[in-house]
């Protein structure tokens, strides 16, 4: 059997090669464009094992493993580099390192979707780029139309208030930009309605999904991102894990007795964290539960710590229905019996701990 460490980037990788038969070491570098890597692991005889650490671009690779019949494996980066004693860094050292962690049969290996879930996240996230675009574009008229005295918020949106804003008074290049603004937002709309649509009938289709959407404020893009980020959800014995995962949870210095509590990590899907947090402002809007914890942590903390609480909140609740099978229904039946037994303030965090 053959086992190759890979240190990969966008051009080129630096491998390290053991053959465990005849305990030959081979270490090159093979270049991308020119199909030398295609060509080099082409002649590969099976068993073939290739282990990199997770990154993006690699997905012309994961299919040219795929067809070739080798074993690929993606490892936890940090971890990886968490395992490196020496502070010298170059490509031969990363390679051989993996191979290393491979060979000792301690390489962090990672769970990886399959390629339609994968294809599926990009259908989330082509929606969500399409939100963010629309909401600069949204925000440069909404200045434009302020600089000139128009104050419309909302409204400005409304067939009124578009009329105000096209009737404003401005110089050429001003005129220009408000027109080409205006063409582009409309230029959006209709992809827009379309992945909305797509993505309905896509969680719709998905039980897992489907059934996360019985929460309030929890949408189609909310529900799909959620399952396809945290694929199976046995990888999970807890509900920290998922908060950890997804980035939700502080960063923390203790040391000596002192404790020291920052920010959230931000290391997880940076998509389905952004979901989570716009699905939770609607949630606590119409659970009683949330809107509770918001209200608290706003008047103690300040709006935007008291958004990602209940985004947090939110995501352990719906690993809770995914984990239980459950619906929202039975959610709500069961933090009564809790508010019931043990009091209202132990019940807002009795799904995170039955969770845990």
């Amino acid at each position: 059997m053959k086992i190759i460490g890979c240190d990969f980037h966008t051009r080129q990788q630096q491998i390290a090669m053991l053959d465990t038969v005849t305990g030959e070491l081979v270490e090159r570098q093979l270049q991308h464009q020119n199909g030398e890597a295609r060509r080099f692991y082409e002649q590969l005889a099976k068993p073939v094992r290739v282990g990199i650490e997770a990154t993006g671009y690699t997905r012309w690779f994961e299919q040219l493993m795929t067809e070739l019949g080798h074993e690929l494996w993606m490892g936890d980066a940090a971890r990886i580099r968490a395992s490196v004693v020496r502070k010298q860094k170059n490509d031969e050292r990363d390679a051989a390192q993996i191979l290393e962690l491979l060979v000792q049969d301690r390489f962090p290996r990672i769970w990886m979707p399959t390629p339609e879930e994968r294809d599926l996240r990009q259908l989330v996230l082509h929606r969500v780029k399409l939100v963010q675009m629309r909401t600069k574009v949204m925000n440069q008229l909404q200045a434009m139309a302020m600089g000139e005295g128009l104050c419309r918020r909302k409204k400005l949106w409304s067939k009124v208030g578009r009329a105000e804003l096209e009737g404003l008074s401005l110089g050429p290049w001003a005129s220009r930009r408000r027109k080409e603004l205006l063409e582009l937002l409309e230029q959006l709309e209709k992809p827009m309605a379309e992945l909305q649509q797509a993505a309905r009938e896509q969680a719709e289709a998905h039980p897992a999904a489907a059934r996360l959407m019985t929460h309030p404020g929890v949408g189609p893009l909310t529900s799909l991102s959620f399952v396809l980020t945290i694929g199976p959800v046995e990888r999970f014995a807890r509900s920290r894990q998922v908060s950890s995962y997804l980035g939700l949870d502080p960063r923390l210095n203790c040391s000596a007795g002192r404790m020291k509590i920052g920010a959230i990590s931000k290391q997880g899907n940076s998509t389905t964290r952004w979901l989570l947090v716009e699905a939770g402002q609607t949630a606590a809007r119409k659970d009683e539960d949330l809107r509770r914890l918001y209200r608290r942590l706003k008047f103690r903390r300040g709006s935007q710590i008291a958004k990602v609480a209940v985004a947090r909140r939110l995501a352990v609740r719906l690993y809770w229905m995914l984990r239980s099978r459950a619906n929202y229904a039975d959610l709500v039946a069961r933090l009564v019996r809790m508010r019931g037994s043990s009091g209202s303030a132990v019940m807002e965090d009795g799904v995170h701990r039955e969770a845990e």
